[in-house]
């Protein structure tokens, strides 16, 4: 038998029940699933020093477990000296095994090192069931040795969910284990 991700298994046999008795669904299918989490880091600074831009790929691949790619900018704007086609971030798309591996680590590792952390707010909804949430610091990973970096910087995160609205995807995160506040 292959391994499950923790989460995925507990989404299969908990969460679906949960949700299609919340909601009424009466398919499976129906019912809200993660499709996608994107980790991603702007580096304004990386105009004047392209290292930077590096070490930002080779954290976010730390982090995530999945290798990380550079962003690059779509246009000029000569107040920033910035061109186009010059790098400005990194993301990473985490799908499937790592992507619940991922929120596995965050939920259980990651947020509770936050300093003075009471939840994440539950404002950062779009309207069309997706979450996004801003990390601070990037040393609240494990993965991240705090002797190594050289730089303190933060990252968003964006929860892609196929729920049809925000109620439906909160409800969907709170079963996965995402701590919202009160």
């Amino acid at each position: 038998m292959s391994y499950i991700p923790r989460l995925k298994q507990e989404y299969k046999e908990r969460v679906i029940k949960a949700l299609s008795e919340e909601f009424g669904y009466k398919n499976v299918m129906q019912v809200p699933k993660l499709q996608k989490i994107v980790v991603s880091r702007g580096v304004g600074a990386a105009v004047a020093d392209k290292k930077l831009i590096d070490h930002a790929v080779e954290e976010l691949s730390n982090i995530t477990g999945q290798k990380a790619v550079a962003t690059m900018s779509k246009k000029d704007v000569a107040a920033f000296k910035l061109r186009k086609g010059m790098p400005i971030g990194a993301k990473v798309t985490l799908r499937g095994e790592r992507m619940y591996e991922f929120l596995d680590r965050l939920i259980t590792t990651a947020l509770p090192r936050v300093r003075d952390f009471q939840g994440v707010r539950a404002t950062g909804f779009d309207g069309r069931g997706n979450y996004s949430l801003g990390v601070t610091e990037q040393i609240i990973f494990p993965e991240i040795n705090i002797d190594r970096i050289n730089r303190i910087n933060g990252m968003d995160i964006t929860f892609v969910t196929s729920a049809e609205t925000d109620k439906e995807a909160k409800s969907l995160l709170t079963q996965l284990g995402i701590p919202f506040k009160k």
